[in-house]
Protein backbone atom coordinates (compact mmCIF):
# COMPACT_ATOMS: atom_id res chain seq x y z
CA UNK A 1 0.00 0.00 0.00
CA UNK A 2 1.17 3.34 -0.81
CA UNK A 3 1.83 6.25 1.75
CA UNK A 4 -1.01 8.35 0.07
CA UNK A 5 -3.38 5.35 0.47
CA UNK A 6 -2.30 4.14 3.66
CA UNK A 7 -2.39 7.87 5.28
CA UNK A 8 -5.98 7.92 3.57
CA UNK A 9 -7.16 4.33 4.95
CA UNK A 10 -6.16 5.74 8.41
CA UNK A 11 -8.07 8.76 7.92
CA UNK A 12 -11.04 6.47 6.69
CA UNK A 13 -10.98 4.42 9.60
CA UNK A 14 -10.38 6.75 12.50
CA UNK A 15 -13.46 8.77 10.82
CA UNK A 16 -15.62 5.78 11.37
CA UNK A 17 -14.66 4.67 14.76
CA UNK A 18 -15.48 8.29 15.75
CA UNK A 19 -18.60 8.07 13.88
CA UNK A 20 -19.52 4.75 15.42
CA UNK A 21 -18.71 6.15 19.04
CA UNK A 22 -20.47 9.48 18.64
CA UNK A 23 -22.61 9.79 15.63
CA UNK A 24 -22.79 12.05 12.25
CA UNK A 25 -19.32 13.90 11.98
CA UNK A 26 -18.77 17.16 11.73
CA UNK A 27 -17.21 17.75 8.03
CA UNK A 28 -15.45 21.46 7.51
CA UNK A 29 -15.69 20.94 3.47
CA UNK A 30 -14.78 23.28 1.20
CA UNK A 31 -17.47 24.34 -1.39
CA UNK A 32 -14.38 22.72 -4.04
CA UNK A 33 -14.68 19.57 -2.30
CA UNK A 34 -16.19 16.88 -3.77
CA UNK A 35 -16.76 13.32 -1.76
CA UNK A 36 -16.00 11.19 -4.86
CA UNK A 37 -12.40 9.13 -4.87
CA UNK A 38 -9.62 11.29 -5.84
CA UNK A 39 -8.06 11.70 -9.14
CA UNK A 40 -4.59 11.20 -9.90
CA UNK A 41 -1.94 12.20 -12.34
CA UNK A 42 -0.52 8.72 -12.52
CA UNK A 43 -3.59 7.27 -13.81
CA UNK A 44 -4.58 10.58 -15.99
CA UNK A 45 -2.46 10.19 -19.16
CA UNK A 46 -1.48 13.78 -19.73
CA UNK A 47 1.39 14.15 -21.16
CA UNK A 48 4.19 16.61 -19.49
CA UNK A 49 7.70 16.65 -18.19
CA UNK A 50 8.77 16.43 -14.63
CA UNK A 51 10.63 19.52 -12.96
CA UNK A 52 12.13 18.68 -9.67
CA UNK A 53 11.35 20.86 -6.72
CA UNK A 54 14.24 23.37 -5.26
CA UNK A 55 13.19 22.83 -2.20
CA UNK A 56 10.18 21.71 0.04
CA UNK A 57 9.37 23.75 3.35
CA UNK A 58 8.81 21.68 6.46
CA UNK A 59 5.96 19.84 6.17
CA UNK A 60 2.79 21.10 9.17
CA UNK A 61 -0.02 19.23 8.34
CA UNK A 62 -1.88 20.54 11.49
CA UNK A 63 -1.72 23.94 9.80
CA UNK A 64 -3.54 23.41 6.37
CA UNK A 65 -1.39 25.50 4.35
CA UNK A 66 -3.48 26.88 1.09
CA UNK A 67 -1.99 29.98 -0.26
CA UNK A 68 1.76 31.27 -0.52
CA UNK A 69 2.91 35.21 -1.55
CA UNK A 70 6.25 36.44 -1.59
CA UNK A 71 7.19 39.71 0.08
CA UNK A 72 10.30 40.93 -1.13
CA UNK A 73 12.19 43.72 1.61
CA UNK A 74 13.89 46.79 1.08
CA UNK A 75 17.21 44.60 1.72
CA UNK A 76 16.40 42.54 -0.79
CA UNK A 77 15.73 39.15 1.67
CA UNK A 78 12.85 37.30 0.40
CA UNK A 79 9.92 36.00 2.95
CA UNK A 80 8.07 33.17 1.82
CA UNK A 81 4.69 33.72 3.40
CA UNK A 82 1.52 30.73 3.28
CA UNK A 83 -1.67 31.05 4.93
CA UNK A 84 -2.59 28.47 7.68
CA UNK A 85 -6.17 27.61 7.58
CA UNK A 86 -6.41 25.23 10.59
CA UNK A 87 -4.55 27.12 13.10
CA UNK A 88 -5.22 30.48 12.51
CA UNK A 89 -2.22 32.06 11.20
CA UNK A 90 0.33 32.61 8.59
CA UNK A 91 3.45 30.60 7.81
CA UNK A 92 6.83 32.23 7.38
CA UNK A 93 9.50 30.61 5.75
CA UNK A 94 13.36 31.91 3.62
CA UNK A 95 11.77 32.01 0.54
CA UNK A 96 15.02 31.17 -0.98
CA UNK A 97 15.67 27.98 0.79
CA UNK A 98 12.37 27.07 2.58
CA UNK A 99 13.28 27.18 6.50
CA UNK A 100 10.89 27.77 8.51
CA UNK A 101 11.46 31.69 9.54
CA UNK A 102 8.52 31.99 12.45
CA UNK A 103 4.77 32.40 11.88
CA UNK A 104 2.01 35.79 12.27
CA UNK A 105 -0.82 35.93 14.42
CA UNK A 106 -3.15 33.70 15.84
CA UNK A 107 -6.78 32.08 15.58
CA UNK A 108 -9.58 35.64 16.73
CA UNK A 109 -11.16 38.55 15.23
CA UNK A 110 -8.89 41.13 16.66
CA UNK A 111 -6.45 42.95 13.69
CA UNK A 112 -3.54 40.88 13.76
CA UNK A 113 -5.55 37.79 14.04
CA UNK A 114 -7.16 35.52 11.53
CA UNK A 115 -10.05 33.61 11.37
CA UNK A 116 -9.33 30.47 8.64
CA UNK A 117 -6.78 32.60 6.31
CA UNK A 118 -6.77 31.11 2.57
CA UNK A 119 -6.07 33.76 -0.34
CA UNK A 120 -2.99 36.07 0.29
CA UNK A 121 -1.48 38.64 -2.51
CA UNK A 122 1.72 40.94 -1.48
CA UNK A 123 2.46 43.97 -3.52
CA UNK A 124 5.03 46.62 -2.91
CA UNK A 125 5.41 46.16 1.09
CA UNK A 126 1.94 45.59 1.84
CA UNK A 127 0.40 41.99 2.72
CA UNK A 128 -3.42 41.29 1.63
CA UNK A 129 -4.60 38.03 3.49
CA UNK A 130 -8.37 37.01 3.03
CA UNK A 131 -10.42 35.51 6.43
CA UNK A 132 -12.83 33.13 5.18
CA UNK A 133 -14.91 33.41 8.74
CA UNK A 134 -14.12 36.73 9.57
CA UNK A 135 -15.55 37.80 6.11
CA UNK A 136 -13.22 40.02 5.47
CA UNK A 137 -9.49 41.14 3.63
CA UNK A 138 -6.77 42.41 6.40
CA UNK A 139 -3.52 44.03 5.33
CA UNK A 140 -0.56 44.07 7.08
CA UNK A 141 2.76 45.95 6.26
CA UNK A 142 6.03 43.95 5.71
CA UNK A 143 8.35 42.79 6.97
CA UNK A 144 6.82 43.46 10.62
CA UNK A 145 3.52 42.50 9.23
CA UNK A 146 2.13 45.04 11.90
CA UNK A 147 -1.37 45.12 10.74
CA UNK A 148 -3.12 48.29 9.29
CA UNK A 149 -6.48 47.31 8.85
CA UNK A 150 -9.59 45.72 7.24
CA UNK A 151 -12.05 45.81 4.70
CA UNK A 152 -15.24 43.28 3.23
CA UNK A 153 -16.95 43.09 6.26
CA UNK A 154 -19.92 44.55 5.25
CA UNK A 155 -20.51 42.73 1.74
CA UNK A 156 -17.74 39.31 1.91
CA UNK A 157 -20.32 36.29 2.87
CA UNK A 158 -17.38 33.15 2.18
CA UNK A 159 -14.34 34.84 0.47
CA UNK A 160 -11.27 32.87 -0.89
CA UNK A 161 -9.23 34.09 -3.07
CA UNK A 162 -7.45 37.96 -4.06
CA UNK A 163 -5.93 39.69 -7.00
CA UNK A 164 -4.40 43.15 -6.51
CA UNK A 165 -2.91 45.60 -8.97
CA UNK A 166 -1.63 49.60 -7.53
CA UNK A 167 -3.15 52.19 -9.86
CA UNK A 168 -1.83 55.06 -8.13
CA UNK A 169 0.92 55.51 -5.62
CA UNK A 170 -1.53 55.01 -2.47
CA UNK A 171 -4.77 53.40 -4.21
CA UNK A 172 -4.99 49.44 -5.11
CA UNK A 173 -7.49 47.72 -7.06
CA UNK A 174 -8.66 44.49 -5.24
CA UNK A 175 -10.65 41.77 -6.46
CA UNK A 176 -12.07 38.94 -3.98
CA UNK A 177 -13.66 36.40 -4.86
CA UNK A 178 -16.60 34.96 -2.55
CA UNK A 179 -17.88 31.94 -2.76
CA UNK A 180 -21.10 32.43 -1.06
CA UNK A 181 -23.75 29.12 -1.52
CA UNK A 182 -27.50 28.46 -1.00
CA UNK A 183 -27.21 26.40 2.03
CA UNK A 184 -26.26 22.46 2.22
CA UNK A 185 -28.34 19.74 1.10
CA UNK A 186 -28.81 16.63 3.00
CA UNK A 187 -25.00 15.26 2.83
CA UNK A 188 -23.57 18.41 3.96
CA UNK A 189 -22.67 19.64 0.40
CA UNK A 190 -23.28 23.24 -0.41
CA UNK A 191 -25.61 23.94 -2.28
CA UNK A 192 -24.06 26.71 -5.71
CA UNK A 193 -26.96 29.52 -6.20
CA UNK A 194 -29.24 29.33 -8.97
CA UNK A 195 -27.80 31.74 -12.12
CA UNK A 196 -29.44 34.90 -11.60
CA UNK A 197 -27.73 35.15 -7.73
CA UNK A 198 -23.95 34.52 -9.10
CA UNK A 199 -23.52 38.14 -10.20
CA UNK A 200 -21.17 38.88 -7.11
CA UNK A 201 -18.71 35.92 -7.52
CA UNK A 202 -16.06 38.70 -7.03
CA UNK A 203 -15.61 42.15 -5.39
CA UNK A 204 -14.14 44.90 -6.56
CA UNK A 205 -12.74 47.11 -4.18
CA UNK A 206 -11.04 50.82 -4.20
CA UNK A 207 -8.48 50.56 -1.23
CA UNK A 208 -6.40 53.36 0.01
CA UNK A 209 -3.43 52.85 1.84
CA UNK A 210 -1.89 55.05 4.05
CA UNK A 211 -1.11 54.71 8.10
CA UNK A 212 -4.70 52.83 8.12
CA UNK A 213 -6.74 51.43 5.40
CA UNK A 214 -10.16 52.86 3.49
CA UNK A 215 -11.85 51.24 1.46
CA UNK A 216 -15.01 51.14 -0.96
CA UNK A 217 -17.14 48.69 -2.63
CA UNK A 218 -15.87 49.55 -6.19
CA UNK A 219 -18.99 47.30 -8.36
CA UNK A 220 -19.37 43.68 -8.37
CA UNK A 221 -18.55 40.75 -11.12
CA UNK A 222 -20.29 37.84 -12.19
CA UNK A 223 -21.77 37.04 -15.28
CA UNK A 224 -24.79 35.18 -15.11
CA UNK A 225 -25.54 33.29 -18.25
CA UNK A 226 -25.28 29.43 -18.02
CA UNK A 227 -21.48 29.52 -19.73
CA UNK A 228 -20.29 32.36 -18.39
CA UNK A 229 -21.29 31.74 -14.72
CA UNK A 230 -18.82 30.70 -12.02
CA UNK A 231 -20.24 28.09 -9.70
CA UNK A 232 -17.39 27.08 -7.23
CA UNK A 233 -15.34 30.13 -7.48
CA UNK A 234 -11.32 30.64 -5.94
CA UNK A 235 -8.17 31.43 -7.37
CA UNK A 236 -8.42 34.81 -9.84
CA UNK A 237 -5.99 36.95 -11.74
CA UNK A 238 -5.62 39.88 -13.88
CA UNK A 239 -3.86 40.95 -16.73
CA UNK A 240 -4.70 44.49 -17.76
CA UNK A 241 -2.10 44.79 -20.64
CA UNK A 242 -4.40 42.37 -22.49
CA UNK A 243 -7.86 43.42 -20.68
CA UNK A 244 -8.47 39.82 -19.41
CA UNK A 245 -9.11 38.60 -15.58
CA UNK A 246 -8.95 35.01 -15.38
CA UNK A 247 -11.02 33.20 -12.66
CA UNK A 248 -10.97 29.18 -11.86
CA UNK A 249 -13.97 27.86 -12.14
CA UNK A 250 -13.72 24.70 -9.94
CA UNK A 251 -17.01 22.68 -9.88
CA UNK A 252 -16.11 19.40 -11.68
CA UNK A 253 -19.66 18.81 -11.82
CA UNK A 254 -20.28 21.43 -14.93
CA UNK A 255 -16.73 21.23 -16.00
CA UNK A 256 -13.74 22.75 -14.62
CA UNK A 257 -11.90 25.34 -16.36
CA UNK A 258 -10.70 28.64 -16.54
CA UNK A 259 -12.92 31.50 -17.28
CA UNK A 260 -11.88 34.50 -19.11
CA UNK A 261 -13.10 37.88 -18.33
CA UNK A 262 -12.50 41.54 -19.23
CA UNK A 263 -11.30 43.18 -16.32
CA UNK A 264 -14.29 45.33 -16.17
CA UNK A 265 -15.93 41.77 -15.12
CA UNK A 266 -17.61 40.74 -18.48
CA UNK A 267 -17.71 37.35 -19.87
CA UNK A 268 -15.55 37.36 -23.17
CA UNK A 269 -17.02 34.10 -23.98
CA UNK A 270 -13.63 31.81 -24.07
CA UNK A 271 -12.81 29.38 -21.45
CA UNK A 272 -9.47 27.63 -20.96
CA UNK A 273 -8.54 24.05 -20.27
CA UNK A 274 -11.85 22.74 -21.35
CA UNK A 275 -11.06 18.83 -21.58
CA UNK A 276 -7.64 19.87 -20.86
CA UNK A 277 -8.27 19.95 -16.96
CA UNK A 278 -8.41 16.14 -15.68
CA UNK A 279 -8.58 16.78 -11.79
CA UNK A 280 -9.46 20.40 -10.49
CA UNK A 281 -8.56 24.00 -12.19
CA UNK A 282 -6.87 25.63 -9.24
CA UNK A 283 -4.12 28.78 -8.77
CA UNK A 284 -3.60 30.79 -11.54
CA UNK A 285 0.05 32.74 -12.00
CA UNK A 286 1.24 34.91 -15.22
CA UNK A 287 4.77 35.37 -16.29
CA UNK A 288 4.46 38.65 -18.00
CA UNK A 289 7.16 40.53 -20.45
CA UNK A 290 7.31 44.36 -21.31
CA UNK A 291 6.57 43.54 -24.91
CA UNK A 292 3.61 41.96 -23.85
CA UNK A 293 4.49 37.97 -24.54
CA UNK A 294 4.50 35.62 -21.12
CA UNK A 295 3.15 32.79 -20.16
CA UNK A 296 -0.39 31.87 -17.65
CA UNK A 297 0.13 28.93 -15.66
CA UNK A 298 -2.67 27.26 -14.18
CA UNK A 299 -2.96 24.49 -11.98
CA UNK A 300 -4.43 21.00 -12.54
CA UNK A 301 -4.93 19.82 -8.50
CA UNK A 302 -4.75 15.88 -8.95
CA UNK A 303 -4.18 14.46 -5.74
CA UNK A 304 -0.42 12.56 -6.27
CA UNK A 305 1.02 14.98 -7.94
CA UNK A 306 -0.15 17.98 -9.51
CA UNK A 307 -0.04 19.88 -13.14
CA UNK A 308 0.61 22.99 -13.97
CA UNK A 309 -0.30 23.80 -17.77
CA UNK A 310 1.61 26.67 -19.62
CA UNK A 311 -0.94 28.72 -21.89
CA UNK A 312 0.91 31.38 -24.11
CA UNK A 313 -0.27 35.00 -22.95
CA UNK A 314 -1.06 36.58 -25.49
CA UNK A 315 -3.36 33.70 -27.66
CA UNK A 316 -4.11 31.81 -24.79
CA UNK A 317 -2.58 28.84 -26.75
CA UNK A 318 -1.46 25.49 -24.58
CA UNK A 319 1.99 25.31 -24.64
CA UNK A 320 2.47 22.43 -21.99
CA UNK A 321 2.41 21.58 -19.13
CA UNK A 322 4.70 20.13 -16.14
CA UNK A 323 4.81 18.30 -12.72
CA UNK A 324 7.40 18.23 -9.58
CA UNK A 325 8.65 14.76 -8.49
CA UNK A 326 6.71 15.90 -4.93
CA UNK A 327 4.37 18.71 -4.78
CA UNK A 328 0.62 17.39 -5.19
CA UNK A 329 -2.54 18.48 -4.02
CA UNK A 330 -2.07 22.02 -4.82
CA UNK A 331 -4.73 25.05 -4.01
CA UNK A 332 -2.42 28.23 -4.09
CA UNK A 333 0.22 28.93 -6.43
CA UNK A 334 2.94 32.49 -6.59
CA UNK A 335 5.00 33.08 -9.47
CA UNK A 336 7.81 35.91 -8.61
CA UNK A 337 9.76 36.72 -11.65
CA UNK A 338 12.41 39.25 -10.16
CA UNK A 339 15.73 37.65 -9.06
CA UNK A 340 16.41 36.36 -5.44
CA UNK A 341 19.89 35.45 -4.46
CA UNK A 342 18.67 31.88 -4.56
CA UNK A 343 16.68 32.53 -8.18
CA UNK A 344 17.91 34.84 -10.70
CA UNK A 345 15.95 34.08 -13.08
CA UNK A 346 12.62 33.99 -11.00
CA UNK A 347 10.48 31.45 -8.73
CA UNK A 348 7.30 29.13 -8.70
CA UNK A 349 5.99 28.22 -5.74
CA UNK A 350 2.78 25.89 -4.96
CA UNK A 351 1.40 24.63 -1.62
CA UNK A 352 1.87 20.40 -1.57
CA UNK A 353 -0.72 18.45 0.14
CA UNK A 354 -2.02 21.22 2.53
CA UNK A 355 1.42 20.76 4.16
CA UNK A 356 3.95 23.19 3.05
CA UNK A 357 5.15 25.18 0.23
CA UNK A 358 7.65 23.64 -2.86
CA UNK A 359 9.32 26.10 -5.15
CA UNK A 360 10.40 25.61 -8.50
CA UNK A 361 13.15 27.50 -10.28
CA UNK A 362 12.13 29.30 -13.42
CA UNK A 363 15.28 28.19 -15.07
CA UNK A 364 14.29 24.80 -14.67
CA UNK A 365 10.61 24.95 -15.82
CA UNK A 366 11.76 26.85 -18.83
CA UNK A 367 14.60 24.65 -19.56
CA UNK A 368 11.93 21.56 -19.61
CA UNK A 369 9.83 23.33 -21.76
CA UNK A 370 11.92 25.47 -24.34
CA UNK A 371 9.70 28.33 -22.88
CA UNK A 372 11.83 31.61 -24.63
CA UNK A 373 13.02 34.00 -22.24
CA UNK A 374 11.81 37.52 -22.10
CA UNK A 375 13.51 40.23 -24.66
CA UNK A 376 15.39 42.66 -23.59
CA UNK A 377 14.97 46.65 -23.94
Amino acid sequence: MSRLAARGFLSLSMSLLVACASGPVAVDREPDQATDADVLLAGAGVPHVVVAEAFLTPMTPADNVDSPALSVGADGRPLLLATAKASGRLMKYDGDTGAPAGVVGREGKAAGEFARPNGIFAIDDLVFVVERDNQRVQVLRAPAMVALGSFGQAELRQPYGIWVRRTSPHRYDVLVSDAYMAGEDADGNDIVPPLPQLDRRLRRYAVDIGEGVQAQLAGNVGDTGAAGAIRIPESVWGDPAHDRLLVAEEDAAIGTAVRVYDMAGNYLGRDIGRGVFKAQAEGIALWQCEDGSGYWITTDQFKDRSLFHIWERRSLAHVGAFAGRVVGNTDGVWLHQEPTPRFPQGVFYAVHDDMGVGAFDWRDIAAALELPACVEH
